[in-house]
């Protein structure tokens, strides 16, 4: 097994993998950032990832300052999960991990999941810029959609 600390190195991308290298932590950023899933049980469903195991990344996470912790219920307690700042600056390095994922590795049926641009219904592009209007997009101006709801131009044929 990998060690989780890369005590030998200087560098701000072995430290950064000490934080979110773990594969199911960059998949629940994926979730709380990206499609907005915030709750234990909902989190739980959409990763198949073991009640044990997610309580201990999301502990991790918040205890690094990736997610916040807000209770929504006091008896018995439950909380949501949400991106601070440090997470939400993940934004863009997550889109571009799915658009070169889609790019090689997609799915027949494309890709389930997707950022929409709020002002038109546009997709990232590449460059993280609207497909549809050529505005620069983050994780404040998109929201979460189903590729098959995600509006798409028609194309003609001519």
């Amino acid at each position: 097994m990998l060690r989780r600390e890369y005590d030998t190195q200087t560098c701000s991308i072995a430290k950064a993998l000490e934080i979110l290298g773990e594969r199911w932590s960059l998949l629940i950023v994926r979730e709380v950032a990206l499609f907005d899933v915030t709750r234990f049980d909902d989190l739980v469903s959409r990763l198949g990832i073991t009640r044990s195991v997610l309580a201990t990344r999301l502990e991790f996470l918040v205890a690094e300052g990736v997610l916040e912790r807000e209770a929504y219920q006091e008896h018995p307690p439950r909380y949501e999960y949400r991106a601070t700042e440090k997470g939400r600056q993940l934004w863009p390095i997550l889109m571009h991990l799915k658009h070169w994922g889609d790019e090689y590795y997609r799915a027949p049926n494309g890709s389930p999941r997707t950022a929409v641009h709020a002002g038109c219904g546009g997709q990232p592009d590449g460059r993280l810029q609207c497909d549809r209007c050529g505005k620069p997009l983050d994780a404040a101006n998109t929201v979460a959609a189903t590729a098959a709801a995600a509006p798409r131009e028609e194309v003609s044929a001519q």
